[in-house]
Order: structure tokens, then C-alpha cells, then sequence
């Protein structure tokens, strides 16, 4: 009589199992999801209805089993997050994608109770769960395995650096929370430099990651396009209708599609990027960023050079007649300031000084730079060797009008000076070295790969660096979180490219062998 009762009781839990598409073995999911539910509505009610609030302890709860369940795609979520979500506010606009408050620490999160101890953010928590659990299956294996980093050398010894000039900074009068502002994004840069070529080992999950870039990066160009046909087809007197970070993010898709367009690629990611290719560059062109037209000027150039011979002349039969059509284009609308000459007009503030020939708002902001860089030029004379320190303001012999930021003493526009005024001679030099190493091993890993999905991608990742370095030369760029911890990812890629070419290279051989065998 029991055995037929619990048999009853057996064949009606498979059935509600079945019903909601889970079975035995996934139906823990099933306790957890009424967990996450009881905690949601528990914290609506204290929270006297704060929805945002009741999903945040969910939303860790859940990174957490993601985390303990695919520690790849607990990667994923991160870096698709920080690519979706805005660090700054776009004036004019409160989209929910600036609401949820990422990047703030917790402390600072509108819709969370305020307490002393959240100096931390979203992304930092994230991260150590990603770094807790890769610890344990690290323990958990027979035999350690760190997979070394691109130009290791030159990274340690650059980061090295950065740690002794913040605590020269904090040492000599500095304020350690500008000092942590200033440095955090850096950090972020090694931290995901170091993490991501320990997580992405094969070619599936290269794959997947890139699809996270491809998706994101056009959800924030359709999010331009829209604020742009929603205020009419214009811009509505507003600066800019995106973050300032993604038209940059927009050239490095660019240069994606170039590289598998020459390298022959076919998949379903360049497909992808063909039918985005004008959204994309809609989304670039309404960001109406001076520096983002600069950097795709030259990172399209390095891409030209560093591109093998014959598909260096595919290149220039394309870009041939592109260049002459904008030449004339340019020409024709040098002195207008129609809608259509928006983008000429954002070159023409970046190449000419003259009052008459500038509106007032660009005039002001390229004087405004001038005096900026000869402060820091002036600095630089006062600390050629270690520099000031992190934490400390640059020294302003000609003074500054007052802008809406309220770091402008310590943080610049032009991030390139920044960092020797803030490293010294020493750290800039080391600051290059890196960097310079990074792109170098790029251009050779790239004349050694065969796959032709793997030296597009590379190609993508050695210009990125040049991206992001001409951008930082005329823009706060160096200090933004979400260029580089993306700039982290892509050139946390490269070991994982080359170790992916080296086992397919092995298993082809193999296959060969045992075939004349």
C-alpha cells in the first residue's frame, strides 16, 4: 500500500517537473527560484515597495550560482553589464541604464539603504565571486595551471609602478579617495588582463564573448539612433546622445568586420556585423565625439599597416574612393552648419584655432585644453623623474575655468600627459613599454596565426590598444571603467588565440599522423 502510494507521489512530481521543464537532477533549481522569490517579496515589503532594491540581493544571489554553476558565463554577464550600463550621466536623458546605479558603491546607490561599509561597487563584488570560486576548481584540480599573460614582464613591472606611485601620492599630502579614482580603472585594466585568459580557453567560449561585444555595443548604437529620431532627427542642442566611451567601442567592431572581411571569415558573426554595419555607424556619428573621429582616423591607418601586402591594396581600392567622396563631402560643407555637416564640423574643431572660424562652444573648449596641457606641462618640470603621486592636484600656474567635474584638478582631459605628470618619466616610460610590447606581440602573433577567425580577431585586439591610446590623448579615457575593463577583455584575449591556434594546430597533426599510419 505505501510502496504504490509513493510510486503515486513519484509519478505526480515528474509530472509537475515535466510541466515546468525540469526533472530530478535540475529540480534543485526549482527551491532556489522560490528562495529568490521569497527574499524579493521580503524585501518589498521592508523596503515599503523598492523593487530595485528587493532585486539587487537576488541579482548577487544569482551571479553567485552562475558563478558556481559556468564561471564563464558569470564573465559574460559581467562584461555584457558594464558594456550596457552608463558610468556617467548623458545630459538630457535618465535611462534605466543609468538608473540602476552600477558603477556606484553600494553606499551611493539611490535605491539601496545607505551604509559606511559599501565603499565597494557591483563590478568589484562580481569580481571577487569570479575569483573565489576560480580559486576553488584551481584547488580542486591535481595540477595548477596559470596560463602566462601577453608581455608579462612588462605588465607586472608597469603595475608595480602605479602601486608605488599612489602610496608616493597618499605619502606626500594626497587625498587616498581621489587617489583611488584616479587609479581604480587601471586596476580594473590588470584585473581583467589577468582573469580573462585563465577563464576563455576554447574557441566556443572566444566565440561567445565576442558575440557578448557584438550585442552590447550595438544595443548602446541603437540606443544613440533612437534619442536621435526621438528629438526629430536632430540633436536638440545636446553635446553628445551616447556615452562618450561608445564610439569607441564601435571602431573596434569596425576593424573586426575588416579583419574578417580580408581574412576571408565566414560566420554567422560577420554576417552579424555586415547587416550592423550602418546602425553602427549612425551610433558613431550621433556620439558627436572630436576624439572618437580622430581615432578611427588613425586606428584605421594602423589597421591599413599592419594588414599583409595584398590585402593592403584590397584596403586601398576601398578606402580610395570612401576618402575622395569625404574630401569633397568636407569641402563642400566646411563653412555650413547644417545638420549634415555635423560630423565636418567636429573635424574642423580639431584642426583649426581660429575664433572666427569656430562656434563659441568649441572655441572655449580648445582654449580650455590648451591652458589645461600647460599645466601640465608646467607639473612635469616640477616632477620630471616620479611624478606627484596619485591623489595629488597638478599644479595650475595659469588658471582653469570652472567645468561641471569635480576631479578637473587631478584628472585632465589629455590622459596620456596625466599619466607621466602623475607616474614621472619612470612610469611613463614603463607605461609605454607595455604597451608598446602588447602591439608588437600583437603584429607577430597575428603573421603566425592560420585561422582566419582567430588573426580577425587579432587583428582587432592589436589595434584596440592604439584606439585607446589616441582617444586618451584628447579625452578622459584612461580613468573611465567600462573602456578599460573592455580594453582589459580584448587584450586578456590574445594568450587565449594563441593557445587555441596552438591545439588545433597539434590535433590537426595528430589527425594527419594517424592517417598514414
Amino acid at each position: 500500500m505505501f510502496g504504490n502510494k509513493t510510486k503515486y507521489q513519484d509519478s505526480f512530481s515528474s509530472k509537475i517537473l515535466d510541466l515546468i521543464g525540469l526533472d530530478k537532477e535540475t529540480a534543485p533549481a526549482l527551491w532556489f527560484l522560490f528562495g529568490c522569490s521569497l527574499l524579493s517579496y521580503l524585501i518589498v515589503i521592508y523596503t515599503e515597495g523598492n523593487i530595485m532594491a528587493a532585486y539587487t540581493p537576488v541579482f548577487m544571489v544569482g551571479m553567485l550560482a552562475l558563478t558556481i554553476y559556468r564561471i564563464d558565463y558569470s564573465l559574460f554577464v559581467l562584461i555584457a553589464m558594464v558594456l550596457l550600463f552608463d558610468q556617467f550621466h548623458i545630459p538630457g536623458f535618465e535611462p534605466l541604464t543609468y538608473r540602476v546605479d552600477y558603477f556606484r558603491n553600494l553606499k551611493e546607490v539611490s535605491y539601496l539603504p545607505s551604509f559606511e561599509l559599501g565603499v565597494v561597487n557591483i563590478i568589484e563584488v562580481h569580481l571577487v565571486l569570479i575569483l573565489f570560486i576560480w580559486f576553488i576548481i584551481l584547488s580542486l584540480k591535481k595540477e595548477f595551471q596559470f596560463n602566462r599573460l601577453t608581455v608579462w614582464g612588462s605588465f607586472s613591472i608597469l603595475f608595480l609602478w602605479l602601486i608605488y606611485s599612489f602610496i608616493s601620492g597618499l605619502k606626500s599630502g594626497g587625498d587616498f579617495l581621489t587617489g583611488l579614482w584616479e587609479v581604480r580603472a587601471l586596476f580594473y585594466f590588470a584585473l581583467f588582463y589577468i582573469i580573462v585568459p585563465q577563464i576563455i580557453q576554447t574557441k566556443e567560449q572566444l566565440q561567445n564573448i565576442v558575440w557578448v561585444f557584438i550585442f552590447c555595443i550595438s544595443v548602446k548604437a541603437f540606443q544613440g539612433i533612437y534619442r536621435f529620431v526621438r528629438l526629430g532627427f536632430g540633436f536638440g542642442g545636446r553635446p553628445t546622445l551616447t556615452n562618450h566611451e561608445d564610439p569607441i567601442f564601435i571602431i573596434t567592431l569596425l576593424v573586426l568586420l575588416l579583419g574578417m572581411t580580408f581574412y576571408k571569415v565566414k560566420n554567422n558573426q560577420k554576417n552579424a556585423l555586415l547587416l550592423l554595419i550602418i546602425p553602427l555607424a549612425i551610433g558613431f556619428l550621433v556620439a558627436q565625439r572630436r576624439a572618437a573621429i580622430a581615432s578611427l582616423i588613425i586606428t584605421l591607418s594602423a589597421t591599413f599597416l599592419i594588414l599583409p601586402s595584398k590585402s593592403q591594396f584590397k584596403f586601398f581600392k576601398i578606402a580610395a574612393p570612401i576618402v575622395v567622396a569625404l574630401l569633397i563631402y568636407g569641402a563642400a560643407f566646411w563653412n555650413s552648419n547644417s545638420l549634415i555637416a555635423t560630423p565636418v564640423q567636429m573635424v574642423k574643431s580639431g584642426i583649426t584655432t581660429s575664433k572666427e572660424e569656430l562656434s563659441e562652444e568649441d572655441y572655449y573648449s580648445n582654449l580650455y585644453r590648451e591652458y589645461e596641457n600647460y599645466n601640465l606641462a608646467y607639473t612635469v618640470t616640477q616632477y620630471p623623474f616620479f611624478g606627484t603621486g596619485f591623489g595629488k592636484k597638478y599644479e595650475k600656474p595659469l588658471d582653469l575655468a570652472n567645468i561641471d567635474f569635480s576631479l578637473r584638478d587631478y584628472i585632465p582631459h589629455n590622459q596620456i600627459l596625466w599619466v607621466v605628470v602623475k607616474t614621472g618619466g619612470l612610469g611613463f616610460f614603463l607605461f609605454w613599454l607595455f604597451f608598446n610590447s602588447f602591439a608588437f606581440q600583437g603584429a607577430y602573433t597575428l603573421m603566425r596565426l592560420q585561422d582566419p577567425y582567430l588573426k580577425a580577431l587579432c587583428l582587432m585586439i592589436t589595434v584596440a590598444v592604439i584606439n585607446q591610446m589616441v582617444v586618451s590623448y584628447f579625452d578622459l579615457q584612461l580613468t573611465y571603467y567600462r573602456n578599460m575593463i573592455y580594453l582589459g577583455c580584448l587584450l586578456g584575449l590574445m594568450p587565449a588565440i594563441w593557445d587555441i591556434e596552438i591545439k588545433a594546430l597539434k590535433k590537426k597533426k595528430l589527425l594527419n599522423s594517424n592517417k598514414n599510419n
